[in-house]
């Protein structure tokens, strides 16, 4: 239904449940479902994007340490530790996008949630060319649209698309991780103390008044929960899939 977007609750998993969950909300989406998704992981996890080489997860001890997966979108690596992860499914078509692009409205979204948080200025999106701090870690290397605290990173998203329908996933940083201690989060950056469920609430909240939808609270169906099975144990918990670069 146009205008209407499924909310499903939050929930933590491990990597290969989490990106089996992503990637079939976007198969739903194809089918017309929108949904919106805010989710944890179970323990500190590494994921790589979907070119990088498995070999670089290597590169630093304390990554090499941590369970890992590749995710089915592009970018670089990512410790999901302390962290509030989002996953946008949409179908094609106008009513669900505009002339803004996701990835830079959801940043915009996620910014008026951080301020609305208590979170001070400088919170600002990267703008101009891309530029590296750093070969292996995705919050080292700033893109266009990404969010910046004090001039670090501390949101960053990604995009598949599949029949048309997109899949936008990303990550709030809300504090830095003992496998990252490069990278600081909100809490070091701007003293923003805040919980996963505080941030997601505000950034629904934020999320709602910018597209002037509804929210439908629902969960997985039937046909889901079974591809998301099929999906993690036969794609994402696999040698084949993880190990393909």
């Amino acid at each position: 239904m146009e205008g209407v977007i499924r909310l499903l609750p939050y929930a933590e998993a491990d990597g290969a449940t989490n990106m089996a969950d992503d990637e079939t909300l976007v198969r739903s989406a194809a089918l017309g479902i929108a949904s919106l998704r805010f989710y944890g992981w179970t323990t500190a996890t590494l994921s790589l994007g979907y070119f990088q080489p498995c070999a670089v997860r290597l590169s630093d001890p304390l990554l090499a340490s941590l369970p890992w997966v590749r995710r089915p979108s592009g970018g670089a690596t990512l410790v999901h530790h302390h962290e509030l992860t989002y996953c946008l499914a949409l179908p094609f078509g106008r009513a669900w996008h505009s002339a803004e692009p996701w990835l830079e409205r959801m940043h915009r979204i996620i910014q008026t949630a951080i301020l609305s948080l208590g979170g001070a200025h400088p919170i600002t999106p990267v703008r101009g060319e891309s530029t590296k701090h750093g070969d292996v870690l995705c919050f080292q290397q700033f893109t266009p649209g990404d969010l910046l605290s004090a001039g670090k990173k501390v949101v960053g998203s990604a995009q598949r698309k599949y029949r048309q329908a997109l899949m936008q996933h990303g990550s709030i940083l809300l504090a830095q991780s003992e496998f990252t201690p490069s990278l600081p989060g909100l809490r070091e950056t701007v003293a923003l103390k805040v919980t996963m469920p505080q941030m997601q609430d505000a950034v629904l909240r934020a999320f709602l008044d910018d597209t002037d939808w509804q929210a439908d609270h629902a969960d997985w169906s039937n046909a889901e929960l079974t591809a998301i099975e099929e999906l993690r144990r036969e794609k994402y918990a696999t040698p084949d899939w993880n190990e393909r670069r």
